[in-house]
Formats: C-alpha cells, sequence, structure tokens
C-alpha cells in the first residue's frame, strides 16, 4: 500500500513535523507498506486560480511527479498544526489541486503547544476530507504540547504518549484495509500490542 504523510506546516521550524518524523519512521519499521512523505514546504504549487487536476496528464510538467503520488497514493495522514482555529492553507491549497481522493482512507493528526492539540484544525480537516470524497478515521492523534512529546529529530520523548499513537494507528490501518482490500491489520498487529 503506498501511503502519504502530508506534513502540512509550511513554517521553516515546524515542531508540528515532528509528528511527521516519528510517524514516518515508526511505520516504516512496522509495516511493509511504502510510507512516504509529501512536505508543503518543498512544493511548489501557486494558490489555485486555474483548474484542478484530475489526472496526472493533467498536471503541468512540473508538478507530474507530485500529481503521481497523490493519484497513485492508496491512503494519506494529514499532519497539520492549527492556524486560527484550522488547518493550514498550505494542506488545502495541495488537496484543492489534487481534489476528489475518493474512498481513500485518512488519518488526521494535529499538533500544538498548546494544551488542545489542534483539535479545532482536527475537525476541520475531518470536512475536508469529507468534501474531497476521502473516508477519515474518526481515531484521530491530536498532540498537544508537541515540543514535551516529541524532540526535534522526531522521537518520542513522552512515553505516555505511546498508547495514543497505537491506538491512531491501529485504528487507521484498519480502516485502509477495509476500503483498499488489503490485509495491513497482521503486518502490524503484533508490532502494536
Amino acid at each position: 500500500m503506498n501511503i502519504e504523510i502530508i506534513s502540512g506546516s509550511p513554517r521553516k521550524d515546524s515542531v508540528t513535523h515532528r509528528v511527521v518524523l516519528f510517524l514516518r519512521k515508526y511505520l516504516n519499521e512496522r509495516t511493509g507498506h511504502n510510507i512516504n512523505m509529501i512536505d508543503v514546504r518543498d512544493l511548489e504549487i501557486n494558490v489555485l486560480q486555474q483548474e484542478v487536476f484530475r489526472s496526472e496528464d493533467m498536471a503541468p510538467s512540473a508538478l507530474q511527479p507530485l500529481a503521481k503520488r497523490m493519484f497513485e497514493a492508496d491512503a494519506f495522514i494529514i499532519v497539520t498544526p492549527e492556524y486560527n482555529g484550522s488547518y493550514t492553507p498550505a494542506v488545502k491549497n495541495l488537496f484543492d489541486h489534487f481534489p476528489k481522493q475518493s474512498r481513500k482512507p485518512f488519518g488526521i493528526v494535529t499538533a500544538s503547544p498548546g494544551a488542545l492539540g489542534g483539535i479545532r484544525a482536527a475537525l476541520q480537516v475531518q470536512m475536508l476530507v469529507f468534501a474531497i470524497f476521502g473516508i477519515g478515521s474518526p481515531h484521530m492523534l491530536v498532540t498537544p504540547m508537541v515540543e514535551k512529546k516529541f524532540d526535534e529529530s522526531g522521537n518520542l520523548i513522552d512515553p505516555a504518549f505511546q498508547k495514543n499513537i497505537d491506538v491512531f494507528v491501529t485504528e487507521f490501518f484498519w480502516l485502509a484495509e477495509i476500503l483498499t482490500g488489503q490485509n495491513v491489520s497482521e503486518k502490524i498487529g503484533s508490532n502494536l500490542n
């Protein structure tokens, strides 16, 4: 299965990106799936002003590698900080260009230095997922006080948070298995219990 983790913070020294680094390593170590990352900081996509890209061929040549990854993804995990009660404009812009991720599973992860962990952003991402015809796992990973949970390299420094991670990962892969028809739980189940 091809899973794209969307690193949704455009900030250079993003604390949210720590969670992305952790999840990519964690899932690569525990599954046999193709776990990739799309970092919005690396994208050169203008704000949507033209028609959307409904296939790889419709995208301009500079965006065709990104289009290929978006269309070949079997599932997505969106990781975003909270910006004014919502997810980042960079996440919205990415999915505005590549909409209609029909019936694909989505994991929703938010992170914040504050005590609420970006919960308002998580609820907004749910609405985005529905709008692009994806199916979001109801078990979100909301990460309050992110700097006290992950270091700059993406290492977990708060062992008590591991249970939250395991619930999120287990439920996300359960959904992915149902929607893609690929048996993933056997591959990760023994590693998470």
